[in-house]
């Protein structure tokens, strides 16, 4: 018996652009957050940028920009030592 596996059209893929802004966000996030601060800063609601920064910066340039510079201000008021 051959077990075949089919890909879920549930799951909607996100278009190229899309897909660039969101690693591009994710990888900016990681390396200036860490591993576990990224993890929660990317997926948690954020009242200063009206909604879940990955969200965000997926949708748009304009989203990705917001959510980069909040990246920066981030940096800048975190410490090096307690980066992840």
């Amino acid at each position: 018996m051959v077990t075949r596996f089919r890909s879920s059209t549930a799951t909607p893929r996100l278009e190229r652009e899309a897909a660039v802004r969101q690693g591009h966000i994710a990888r900016l996030a990681f390396q200036v957050l860490g591993k576990d601060r990224a993890i929660a800063f990317l997926n948690t609601e954020h009242a200063a940028l009206g909604g879940r920064p990955l969200d965000l910066a997926t949708l748009s340039d304009e989203g990705r920009n917001s959510v980069e510079a909040e990246l920066g201000r981030m940096a800048y008021a975190t410490p090096v030592s307690s980066r992840d």
